[in-house]
């Protein structure tokens, strides 16, 4: 059990080691006292404690000393130091430890003159380890620090370790030293998981929703607790592991096959049998040359098998498939196969001909039965950009319903859940019992058959638990339709609004909410191939389901962007007045930070449960309303008021300054999804600690319990 940790960032660079780890063997400062220093003294709340010998004479001042460097040393520490009573001795300090030569040690010496030298005094040293030079001369600084750091591990011989500093010749001062840190290297039997496959085996999980209890961690190290489903290579301690082998199988996934898996390049086995995945089998799969066993048995993949796959040395299982059909592959010639060789060409050339003779002759007798049999792709004559032109078919790679069908899972269209700029939305039912909610494009419908074909393309390749997912969609001529999943508790907006009875979630509920949301766009910014932006994100957007999980919805708006040196796409604009980008609305550039900008006003009306835009109020707009007061710096003004103050206050705080700087209005000064990610969980743990803690107290102040705590018997951190 853990009850709190708390965790300060150093400035890089400031403690390094060649190889391995460092533990802290101790953490001293010369003085004669026995109290020991931490914050405030210390920044980074390091623990020093108070050290000195008989044999040494105490020096300090009443100065203010400068410790500016990366160290920051407290400034308590440099005001007092130590030196050799004997002013001809060394100042000494040893140790012994019990590994001999194994132990390898990394040393940090902190000093400043706090002495006021006269004209004719000076003060100069060597430092020695072993009785091996290893620094110097030093001569230290007047009130300001001088750190002197190990450049590489120093070792001590018979498990005794000395160090000295012994003034020069010239010197008329004994040496003097403030402060020292002594730091042991740990050399840790295993390398971290190479770090590309780590983030190739998170984009898996996040792919297919998983959530297994011990895929936490690193995933293949330590071996004990390596991530169920894996086993990995381990070649020593300085080559990191790599992925050999992935088992999902049985696991419930559903989609397409992951293209994050082509990224496990080491990767030797791979079972993905026995679940429900769709969609063709990936080319990638036939370019991973390291694979020699493949499992994809017991889905409903369709289409023809990559002759990549056919290659020798690979096991493949595709047995449980039935619209998987392979691919021809041509047969080397022999002497017994050319009688049947010249037969079937014989056969080949005879029925081109009649085909040939029957096409002249139907269109010069009848040319509108060749029309009649083949009638040109018609599309719905909506509001689109070059009706006319003809649009790409949408690949079948979910269930294509016919518009009958979709009247009969409807009831002939008996309930309508919702509306919007498209059309209205339908409840449903397919195969008798799965519950569906049906999108219907209206004929006067602002979303042509271009959103309509953008939506289904994405939504048949991205999977993730916290997208709204596609059971499948109608294109049978003016009627185009997307079945969905149903959500049955409505938009985020209803809930905050408090309309049709819907709750008014708590402020834990919404930071759930809101890491969720943040789940599904950094997914769709780093989590699938090519990567999207969804372009469309607002509070009515975001579904909730029985149990208040968020989902992602309306992909009508998204697109992809490119990777690499280029981080946007020109496109028209298009999005939701309030929510959509400053940047992007001058600039027509689109890019990830756009959806960070809408997601930041979305956060923006979580917390204030305020109109994105409202004419009536002094700053029209959320985020200048907000900026306005935060002046008067009291959270209070700004927290949804149907809260009742019921919230932890730096939570609050920290959600309202990402908030912030997710709607910044340059896009460069806007965190990622990731960040946000980060950020916004670790405001629900905040959250969650003080929800605990408050159910703690209530069930201490009952009469069956009593307890005393005494807050002085520990020091104490900030």
């Amino acid at each position: 059990m853990i009850s709190a940790l708390e965790i300060r960032p150093i400035i890089d660079g400031s403690y390094l080691t060649d190889s391995g780890s460092l533990i802290l063997f101790f953490r001293i400062y010369l003085n004669l006292s026995e109290t020991y220093l931490r914050y405030p003294d210390d920044v980074y709340d390091r623990q020093w404690n108070a050290y000195f010998q008989t044999e040494w004479t105490q020096k300090s001042t009443s100065s203010d000393v400068d410790n500016s460097n990366k160290y920051e040393t407290p400034k308590a520490a440099l005001k007092t130091a130590a030196t050799p009573s004997n002013t001809s001795a060394p100042l000494t300090i040893d140790w012994t430890t019990e590994n001999s030569d194994d132990d390898e040690y990394y040393l940090y010496t902190h000093f400043a003159e706090i002495e006021a030298l006269k004209a004719n005094e000076t003060r100069e040293f060597n430092m020695l380890w072993n009785g091996n030079h290893y620094y110097g001369p030093l001569v230290p600084t007047k009130l300001v620090i001088n750190t002197i750091q190990s450049r590489s591990p120093e070792t001590c011989k018979d498990g005794k370790c000395i160090f000295q500093l012994i003034r020069t010749n010239i010197s008329t001062l004994p040496p003097l030293l403030n402060a020292i840190e002594l730091f042991k290297v740990i050399q840790f039997p295993q390398s971290e998981t190479d770090e590309n496959e780590v983030v190739a085996i998170k984009n898996i999980e996040a792919t297919y929703g998983l959530s297994r209890i011990n895929w936490q961690g690193d995933p293949c190290v330590p071996l004990d607790f390596k991530w169920d489903g894996l086993n990995c290579s381990n070649s020593g301690t300085s080559t990191p592991p790599r992925i050999t082998s992935l088992n999902l199988s049985s696991s419930g996934l559903t989609g397409n096959i992951a293209a994050a898996i082509q990224n496990l390049t080491q990767l030797e086995k791979l079972d993905l049998s026995n679940n429900n995945l769709t969609g063709e089998v990936p080319e990638f799969l036939g370019n991973m040359k390291s694979l020699w066993v493949l499992n994809l048995s017991g889905n409903d993949l369709n289409g023809s098998i990559p002759r990549s796959l056919q290659r020798k040395g690979l096991e493949l299982h595709l047995q449980g498939n039935p619209r998987l059909f392979p691919s021809g592959s041509p047969t080397k010639p022999t002497g017994k196969s050319f009688p049947v060789i010249i037969v079937a060409s014989v056969g080949s050339a005879a029925i081109l001909i009649v085909v040939l003779v029957l096409v002249i002759f139907l269109r010069k007798k009848k040319p509108s039965i060749v029309e009649a049999v083949h009638p040109p792709p018609s599309r719905p004559t909506m509001n689109v950009t070059n009706t006319n032109s003809p649009e790409p078919s949408i690949e079948m790679k979910k269930r294509r319903f016919t518009y009958v069908e979709v009247m009969k899972m409807t009831n002939n269209f008996e309930r309508v859940v919702g509306e919007g700029g498209f059309g209205v939305v339908c409840h449903g039912t397919v195969n008798g019992s799965e519950q569906v909610a049906v999108k219907l494009l209206s004929q006067s419908s602002t979303q042509g058959y271009k959103e309509f074909k953008a939506e289904v393309d994405l939504l048949l390749r991205v999977h993730h638990t916290n997208l709204v997912s596609l059971v499948g969609y109608c294109d049978e001529k003016d009627h185009l339709a997307l079945i969905y999943e149903f959500v049955p508790n409505g938009d985020l907006r209803q809930h905050l609004l408090g309309k049709g009875g819907k709750l008014i979630v708590n402020w834990g509920t919404r930071l759930r909410i809101a890491v969720e949301a943040a789940l599904g766009l950094e997914y769709l910014h780093i989590g699938c191939t090519p990567p999207m932006v969804h372009r469309d994100v607002k509070t009515t957007n975001i579904l909730l389901d029985e149990h208040y999980k968020a989902k992602l919805a309306d992909f009508g708006l998204s697109r992809s962007f490119p990777v690499g040196g280029e981080t946007h796409v020109s496109t028209v604009i298009a999005g939701t007045p309030g929510y959509l980008d400053p940047e992007y609305y001058q600039t027509s550039r689109l890019g990830e930070k756009s959806d960070v900008y809408s997601f930041g006003i979305v956060l923006l009306e979580m917390i204030t449960n305020q109109p994105v835009i409202d004419r009536n109020r002094r700053k029209a707009h959320i985020t200048q309303w907000v900026g306005s007061e935060l002046n008067g710096g009291d959270i209070a003004k700004i927290m949804d008021p149907k809260l009742s103050g019921d919230y932890d206050s730096r939570s609050a705080w920290r959600a309202l300054e990402l908030a912030m700087s997710c709607a910044d209005p340059t896009s460069a000064r806007r965190p990622t999804m990731s960040h946000v990610v980060i950020e916004l969980k670790e405001c629900l743990v905040s959250e969650n600690s003080r929800r605990n803690m408050s159910r703690g107290m209530e069930s201490l102040d009952s009469p069956e319990v009593s307890m005393i705590f005494d807050n002085e018997m520990i020091p104490r951190a900030r």
